[in-house]
C-alpha cells in the first residue's frame, strides 16, 4: 500500500543524470539495448539457448531482457519478497520501501541485500547501485512522483517491471491509491511470480513457488464459511484512516472466505473514511495492520487497538467491546505473495471467533 509513503529527497531526474554524467554513461554502456548484463561485465552472458532474451507484455509495455539481471534493484517490499522467495539474493543489488520485518524464512537472504532506504529512495541512490533491472510493486513508485518514470529508466537503458496487480482493473490516474475497475483475484500476482523468474532465467522456481501459494489458498479456505461475518480493514491512521475498499488485495481475502467487507461500497483502493461511519456499519470483526514504518499515527497494531478502545466513536463497536481483532502486517494487505498469509489468518481468526464454519 502507498498511502503517504514517505521518501528521501528527491531531485529531478535530469539534474541526477548531470551530476553522475560518468556513472550513468557506464550505466547505459552496461546495459544497452534494455540489456541486462553482469554488474562487473566479467561474467558470461546468457545464451539464447538459455531463454534470452525474454520479452514479456507488462502494465502496457513492452520489456525485453537481453540477459539474467546480475545487479538489480527493487524498490518495493512485495517485490523483493518475490524475489528472494525465487532464491535470487545474490542477483539484488538493493532494495527500498518497507513496511514490515521481512516475511518469515527469508530472514538470512534479506539480511544479505543492501537496504537503499526505508521508505522511497531518491533516484540519485537507486542510479548510484548502477541497477541492470528495476521492479516496483507500485505504479506510484515508477510514476510522477516516484523514484523516477519507467520511461526515464528506459532513456538509461534500465528494464523495468510493475506487477500487474497494479494495473490490472486498476485506475491511478487520480490522486490517491487508485480505484478498482474490477475485483481483483491472486491470478496477477502468480503472473508477477512467473514474469519475474523468466525474466532471471529461473521459471522452474517461479511454477513451483506458484503451485506452493495455490496449496496454501485451497488448505484456508477448505470447507470454510464466513457468510455471516464483516469485516472492516484497516491499514494506517488514526485521524483519517486508510480502510479497505471492495476490491484490492482485502477483498480477495474476503471473496474468498465468503464474508463481507463492511466498505464494500467503494472501489477505491483505501479510501479515508471517518470513524462515525465506521461505528454506523458496526463490523464484527477488525482486520488490523500491524506496521513498523513510522509516517502515519497508529502504524503499530499496539497503537491502533490502544486508539479503539479509548475513542469515543469506536469504543463501543462489537469488535471492540469482544476484542476480536486480526492482525496482519502490512504486506498482507498487499496485493503480493503474502496476501495468501493474510487469508490464513483472517481465517483461523474467524474460526477462534466461531463466525466461520
Amino acid at each position: 500500500m502507498s498511502p503517504e509513503t514517505p521518501r528521501d529527497s528527491v531531485p529531478p531526474i535530469a539534474s541526477t543524470v548531470r551530476r553522475t554524467a560518468l556513472l550513468i554513461a557506464g550505466l547505459v554502456l552496461l546495459t544497452a539495448c534494455g540489456g541486462g548484463g553482469s554488474a562487473s561485465g566479467g561474467e558470461a552472458r546468457e545464451s539464447a539457448a538459455d531463454g534470452f532474451p525474454v520479452t514479456l507484455e507488462n502494465c502496457g509495455r513492452t520489456v525485453t531482457v537481453d540477459a539474467a539481471p546480475r545487479h538489480a534493484v527493487s524498490l518495493n517490499q512485495g517485490s523483493t519478497e518475490i524475489l528472494l522467495s525465487l532464491g535470487l539474493a545474490d542477483r539484488l543489488a538493493g532494495t527500498a520501501t518497507w513496511t514490515d520485518p521481512v516475511m518469515k524464512g527469508l530472514e538470512k537472504e534479506e539480511a544479505g541485500v543492501p537496504r537503499i532506504a526505508e521508505n522511497q529512495p531518491s533516484s540519485e541512490k537507486v542510479l548510484a547501485e548502477e541497477p541492470d533491472f528495476v521492479s516496483a510493486s507500485f505504479e506510484s513508485t515508477l510514476g510522477k512522483g516516484g523514484v523516477a518514470s519507467r520511461d526515464q529508466f528506459q532513456e538509461l537503458g534500465v528494464p523495468t517491471y510493475l506487477a500487474p496487480s497494479d494495473c490490472t482493473g486498476k485506475d491511478n490516474t487520480g490522486s490517491s491509491d487508485g480505484s478498482r475497475t474490477v475485483p481483483l483475484t491472486m491470478d496477477p500476482v502468480y503472473t508477477e511470480v512467473r514474469d519475474l523468474a523468466r525474466v532471471f532465467g529461473v521459471p522452474e522456481r517461479g511454477e513451483k513457488l506458484v503451485t506452493a501459494l495455490r496449496g496454501r489458498v485451497d488448505k484456508a479456505t477448505a470447507d470454510i464459511d464466513a457468510s455471516d461475518a464483516t469485516l472492516l480493514y484497516w491499514f494506517a491512521n488514526a485521524e483519517a484512516p486508510y480502510l479497505a475498499g471492495c476490491c484490492g488485495a482485502p477483498g480477495i481475502i474476503t471473496e474468498e472466505l465468503g464474508a463481507k467487507n463492511v466498505f464494500d461500497d467503494t472501489h477505491e483502493e483505501w479510501p479515508q473514511i471517518n470513524w462515525e461511519t465506521v461505528a454506523d456499519r458496526n463490523p464484527d470483526v477488525l482486520v488490523i495492520g500491524d506496521l513498523t514504518r513510522r509516517s502515519q499515527t497508529a502504524e503499530s497494531a499496539e497503537k491502533k487497538i490502544e486508539f479503539l478502545e479509548s475513542n469515543p466513536a469506536t469504543k463501543n463497536l462489537d469488535a471492540v467491546r469482544h476484542k476480536r481483532y486480526v492482525l496482519l502486517s502490512g504486506q498482507a494487505m498487499n496485493p503480493t505473495i503474502r496476501t495468501v498469509e493474510g487469508l490464513e489468518r483472517v481465517a483461523a481468526g474467524l474460526r477462534s471467533f466461531g463466525l466461520a464454519g
